[in-house]
């Protein structure tokens, strides 16, 4: 099993019981269930229900009341979700955004290989791919949005 690095955070600093479950679990002294899985806190756990999706309550307890405090760049700067995945990423952003108030605005990306006279790569599949560190291809933001 894949040993998962956690990254500190505010909460962290300003919840010793969360600082002190993050230092167990990096010095493998977390105690484990069955094959090295760990057991969160109660306390650090978001509970869904069955009507919701699980993203939607995660967001509704990491960003709560968006839509008023949508405007505080403290509010939005001090939080975050982190994701597996580009696409987890994105997903969760395009969500985010669309509960962000304001209209959207799309900025579609031109995709094309360098140097590639023979189009061995199509335009289909360069806009599905998601690298590190730029935008995706179809980009959308709204007013008061942190980019």
């Amino acid at each position: 099993m894949e040993k998962i690095h956690f990254t500190t955070n505010i909460r962290a600093r300003e919840d010793p019981n969360f600082s002190d479950f993050l230092l167990r679990v990096d010095n493998g002294d977390e105690q484990t269930v069955k094959d090295n899985l760990i057991r969160l806190p109660e306390q650090i756990v978001v509970k869904h229900n069955s009507t919701e999706r699980p993203e939607e309550c995660l967001i509704r307890e990491i960003f709560p009341s968006l839509h008023q405090n949508s405007k505080s760049a403290q509010f939005i700067t001090e939080r975050a979700i982190l994701a597996s995945r580009n696409e987890f990423a994105d997903q969760l952003n395009e969500m985010l955004i669309a509960k962000f108030p304001g209209e959207s605005k799309i900025f579609i990306s031109f995709d094309s290989g360098e140097d590639d006279t023979n189009n061995y790569y199509q335009e289909e599949y360069l806009n599905t791919l998601t690298p590190n560190d730029l935008p995706p291809h179809r980009y959308i933001v709204k007013p008061n949005m942190s980019l």
